[in-house]
């Protein structure tokens, strides 16, 4: 295969910027957006979000099998990418803007519902195709590395955006004087989510375009196959390494998402300031930025298997300072931001080595069937960090239930702040060292059997 130029891997990274817009407002804010500022009972969200994910257990699936049947003068990724960022887009700012409907009315509730739904299956739309290039870009295990590391890089950037402005520019745009943010009425956090919410849909957009514009299409392979859930689901099935993947990689993905999306409720309720949490996380993204030196650093005289460790158990460090400095020391923030930096290091490498190891798991599944189903095995990706969210959401809905966890209260009970306290300290680094125990023991494409499997795959 003929080696691409940095500028075009630096534009197809671009793209991850624009969909880690998305992606940090719903997994991040949605949340206490809904409760706080539209009034929503948490126990209907622990319902609506695993009835979301059955759909896309349907969804995500067909998507991936259509991208990989998809052949235009454009390619098979680029025109799936740019209609996907259209549309989510457009759902995720409808979803930050409620059109007139009454709190606590069954309208808000339906509306609400529908677009928690559509923002699912449109973030499909782009997902699957842009991650499903990686593959097509390079065969080699180190090109495959830089590529990653490039896309994850421009992701973090996304995530920066995100975790690090967006309090302040909701406080800005809902019309507070200064920046604090524990005073805050629903009223001033609808406004400014509203309008944030439609200055990084267009974001998206703009970022898709680019990426779309910048890349160009190598290998393609289109499977001519007709399309039936039952073979979908039995590609995946048969791939028993991209199933043991799935089970790690959600457990671990599921505990970054706990501290990203119970992390305001910790800066709110039990601190009183939601704007610390953009210092806070500014000291996470230095350590996002740093992570995209660990696979290119360390690879010089480790595995990808190795490295791999590494990140989850820099993270699994990371969380276990915090929890000490968030018990011990409770409201030093930049205490708990020196662990999260650690935290984040190993994070965000964690997210590399997994995009690497999603395209493993593609050879892997030629390998072991004849069949190259690319983008539905990369649909995966979607879902299991989906999937992931769930279990956070399933975890962190049942708890406010059960505690009475108010959003329209200026000040939550002590049972209410201990359980968040929980949340953001205990939950996480329990999950991350469950997904180190079942990677070590069941993942195997490394060493000779994955040279095994790139030397049959590139013969074919």
């Amino acid at each position: 295969m003929k080696k691409i130029g940095l500028g075009e891997k630096l534009g197809y990274g671009v793209g991850a910027v624009g969909l880690d817009l998305s992606y940090g407002m719903f997994y991040s804010y949605l949340s206490i957006y809904l409760t706080n500022a539209l009034g929503i009972s948490p126990a209907f969200l622990l319902i609506i979000t695993p009835l979301a994910r059955l759909w896309d257990g349907f969804n995500d699936p067909m998507m991936g099998m259509i991208v990989d049947k998809t052949k235009t003068k454009m390619g098979k990724y680029r025109p799936w990418i740019l209609t996907g960022a259209l549309l989510n887009a457009i759902v995720l700012a409808l979803l930050f803007n409620n059109p007139g409907f009454a709190s606590g009315s069954t309208g808000l509730y339906v509306y609400a519902a529908i677009l928690y739904v559509f923002w699912g299956m449109t973030n499909t739309l782009a997902d699957i195709p842009f991650w499903s290039m990686v593959p097509s870009f390079a065969s080699e295990e180190k090109d495959r590395n830089l590529v990653s590391t490039i896309a994850r890089a421009f992701s973090g950037l996304g995530q920066g955006i995100i975790s690090i402005f967006t309090p302040m520019a909701v406080a800005f745009f809902g019309g507070v004087a200064g920046s604090k943010l524990d005073t805050m009425t629903s009223d001033t956090l609808s406004k400014g989510f509203g309008k944030w919410s439609i200055i990084m849909a267009g974001g998206l957009v703009l970022f898709a375009l680019v990426s779309v514009l910048s890349t160009k299409e190598r290998r393609i392979i289109v499977n001519n196959e007709k399309f039936s859930f039952k073979a979908a689901i039995n590609v995946i099935k048969s791939n028993d390494q991209l199933l043991v993947f799935m089970l790690f990689a959600m457990i671990s993905n599921a505990g970054f998402y706990m501290t990203s999306g119970i992390s305001s409720y910790y800066f709110t309720s039990v601190l009183g300031d939601l704007t610390l949490q953009s210092k806070f996380n500014l000291m996470g993204t230095v350590g996002s930025v740093l992570s995209i030196l660990v696979v290119p650093v360390f690879s010089k005289f480790m595995n990808n298997r190795q490295i791999y460790k590494l990140s989850l158990g820099m993270a699994a460090a990371g969380y276990i300072g915090m929890a000490v400095m968030g018990y011990v020391f409770t409201g030093n923030v930049t205490a708990l931001g020196i662990f999260y930096i650690l935290t984040s290091l190993g994070t965000g490498s964690m997210f590399v080595n997994q995009t690497v190891m999603l395209a493993d798991c593609v050879d892997y599944g030629e390998f072991k069937t004849g069949s190259r189903n690319q983008s539905l095995t990369f649909s995966m990706k979607g879902f299991l960090q989906k999937m992931a969210y769930t279990m956070q959401a399933i975890i962190m809905y049942a708890t406010f239930t059960v505690t009475g966890y108010d959003g329209e209260a200026l000040v939550q009970t002590a049972q209410a702040q201990s359980a968040i306290s929980f949340l953001m300290f205990i939950v996480p680094p329990v999950m991350i060292i469950t997904s180190l125990i079942i990677f070590t023991k069941k993942y195997k494409i490394f060493g000779d059997f994955k040279k095994e499997v790139l030397e049959a795959v590139s013969e074919k």
